[in-house]
């Protein structure tokens, strides 16, 4: 049984109780918090909307949550999409002209914009000016029509797949950066009293071990602890049993799934503990190149378990120790990144 709690999207009802609604509530990215708030706060006396905003960082870390935070501050209205779902310049052109005067929009995936939406974005963004191409070939002319004075938030778990022109447009631009063990502990605290789940300390301190650094995580294998606790007539939830539904999920004490430890044996057995492509650990793993990118590689970097080089991915010693495997040091692996 495969917890797929990485990639998975339940409880849309609940991961939106659990959602932070005031600045106050929102635990972590402290040096980011202190920047928008001056911002904000700066935007306000002039009364005029705030800069375009770019936030990129690892999935799950609280893009979205900050975009909502700041329209809430801001007093605005915010509309949200995604790069996938604008699809032609028309499905842009319709979002921007039913804008009102300081609103905000949250585009996520920002990396997966098309290239001529994009484009058509910074004109928008610098002027406030949309231009549309009516017609084709000799006879085509353009058409400017004045937007209102609006927000662009992106967000994304690429920033250097944005092209340069669009990245520059943005204000401000600020990593969103993996979670403490303590600000994870007092989420899960803030979580469970939300969910009114009775759990004790040594049990906030397994989740927390286990949830990757990320909130998101934190709080679904906490929805799933609870479930596990209510199913056995369990009014507390312990340690114990918080170990045993981890066990349940296929969630190590690290947090690592089925997936991290079928990438760290592909490299270690099958090819020597590298280095080795990505795309040929995406084979093997049968996963998509981006899914291991994006949710499973970071992880695996921040806890020492994978290294980079430029010949490709590296299982560290640390990685062979946690699965028990020897470990036998190599004389070069390549230029590490």
């Amino acid at each position: 049984m495969s917890s797929d709690l990485i990639v998975k999207k339940d409880d849309p009802t609940l991961d939106l109780a659990l959602r932070p609604v005031a600045w106050d509530e929102y635990i972590g990215q402290e040096k980011i918090k202190n920047n928008l708030h001056i911002i904000i706060e700066a935007a306000r006396q002039r009364s005029e909307p705030i800069e375009h905003i770019l936030l990129y960082g690892p999935a799950g870390l609280g893009k979205t949550t900050l975009a909502n935070l700041i329209a809430r501050e801001m007093g605005s209205s915010i509309k949200i999409t995604s790069g996938p779902a604008i699809e032609k310049a028309g499905d842009l052109a319709a979002i921007l002209t039913n804008m009102q005067e300081h609103d905000i929009l949250f585009i996520d995936e920002a990396h997966r914009l098309n290239k001529t939406v994009a484009e058509m974005l910074y004109p928008a963004m610098e002027n406030n000016v949309l231009d549309i191409i009516i017609g084709k070939g000799p006879s085509a002319r353009t058409l400017q029509l004045q937007l209102p004075r609006f927000t662009l938030i992106a967000a994304t778990t690429k920033a250097g797949a944005l092209s340069a022109p669009f990245r520059s447009r943005f204000g401000a631009t600020y990593k969103l950066e993996f979670y403490t063990p303590e600000e994870i502990g007092s989420i899960i605290k803030r979580s469970s009293r939300l969910l009114k789940a009775n759990i004790d300390k040594d049990a906030i301190s397994v989740i927390a071990q286990a949830s990757r650094f990320t909130p998101r995580i934190a709080n679904r294998i906490l929805k799933r602890v609870r479930d596990y606790a209510q199913v056995k007539n369990n009014s507390l939830i312990t340690s114990n049993s918080a170990k045993e539904a981890l066990a349940i999920m296929e969630i190590d004490h690290l947090g690592l799934e089925s997936t991290d430890i079928k990438i760290l044996e592909t490299i270690i057995t099958q090819y020597n503990g590298g280095p080795v492509g990505l795309k040929t650990i995406a084979t093997s793993a049968a996963e998509e190149i981006e899914t291991i990118e994006d949710l499973y590689e970071p992880y695996l970097l921040q806890i020492g378990f994978l290294s980079r080089s430029l010949k490709g991915r590296i299982a560290t010693e640390a990685a062979y120790h946690h699965l028990k495997k020897e470990f036998r040091a190599k004389e070069s692996q390549g230029t590490l990144l």
